[in-house]
């Protein structure tokens, strides 16, 4: 009886846990995973605004599995995070390494995505904000 015993509570302790509410994922928001985003202006701590001369050489698309870039002549690729309190996080960023033309936003774009802390979704914009008074990023949508 005492086999018996120790079996049925078993039993019942993984039917509890299996039952048990699990939080919900984190890993992507319905609200960017999807979507796809070209580049309009990026402002600078400072108040200084850059606009890239083609915002189609600048996007970035948001998969399940990573988000996909294109930097001017590079192409690169990122996991992603976010939380329900607006804050997202890219994992490291690799890149192809071709010469891009001078004017190119390529270097500033590469170094500053692995520094963004926070994202908005506003009148089919995307705010991407930088941490510690970095400056943000605004993106347009584009088709997927």
């Amino acid at each position: 009886m005492h086999g018996a015993l120790r079996f049925a509570l078993v039993v019942l302790a993984f039917g509890v846990l299996a039952c048990a509410p699990r939080a919900a994922p984190t890993r992507a928001e319905p609200g960017l995973e999807g979507t796809s985003w070209r580049l309009v202006r990026i402002q600078s701590a400072d108040g200084t605004t850059l606009a890239p001369d083609d915002p189609a050489k600048y996007t970035v698309a948001f998969g399940s599995d990573g988000a996909s870039f294109r930097i001017d002549c590079n192409r690169g690729y990122a996991t992603w995070s976010t939380s329900e309190d607006g804050q997202l996080a890219f994992g490291p960023l690799a890149t192809t390494r071709a010469m891009c033309p001078p004017g190119s936003l390529y270097d500033r774009v590469a170094r500053d995505m692995p520094q963004v802390r926070s994202y908005s979704l506003r009148d089919g914009t995307l705010q991407l904000s930088l941490g510690a008074g970095g400056g943000s990023y605004e993106f347009e949508g584009t088709a997927p």
